[in-house]
């Protein structure tokens, strides 16, 4: 018999919900390039996000957290990210970020080698910080040790760290509903 939906997916569902929610990101309209704006309804994108949208960003780094969610756990860790890029005063891997229901994917620009490739199930929150507001960032769990990391990417601009946010909680909810409709007859 179906028990329902394990933690990994009530995980999931939480990460949507919290993301979908967030007050900011609702009031702002979201450029991704020059005269090429997302479009006002998620359905409109379904097509391209199940190929996988690619933004192109600069990483920052990665911390390890405590919690697998919260915007203060976050902010936190985000500034210690920041401020350790800083005081290292080198120049950032400049990485695309492919966003799919499958999870995000990490490939160096200039070398185009795979660096990380991160399932939808591991990741555990997503945000655009509200103070550097060109970061945008999320935690998973590593697959190599299980511990919680918090990852960070510059954006060239606030816009872009918006529309990365936004993109991967639409690859929740899709990851989401496709996962319902395999289990749906159980």
């Amino acid at each position: 018999p179906y028990a329902g939906p394990g933690p990994a997916m009530e995980a999931l569902r939480a990460a949507g919900r919290a993301v979908l929610r967030s007050p900011r990101l609702a009031r702002h309209g979201l450029g991704l390039r020059r005269r090429r704006k997302l479009p006002e309804s998620w359905a409109d994108m379904q097509e391209p996000l199940l190929e996988g949208m690619c933004f192109t960003l600069k990483y920052l780094g990665m911390t390890l957290v405590e919690k697998p969610k919260g915007e203060d756990m976050a902010a936190a860790a985000i500034r210690r990210i920041v401020a350790t890029a800083r005081v290292g005063a080198r120049k950032f891997q400049k990485v695309i970020l492919t966003v799919s229901p499958r999870g995000i994917s990490l490939q160096d620009a200039d070398t185009k080698e795979m660096v990380e490739n991160i399932s939808i199930y591991r990741i555990s929150y997503c945000t655009t910080d509200k103070l550097q507001n060109k970061v945008f960032a999320y935690v998973a769990q590593s697959q190599e040790s299980g511990a919680l990391e918090c990852h960070a990417f510059l954006s060239p601009k606030k816009k872009i760290a918006e529309a990365v946010t936004l993109t991967v909680a639409q690859a929740f909810q899709m990851a989401l509903d496709l996962w319902e409709a395999t289990h749906a007859g159980r």
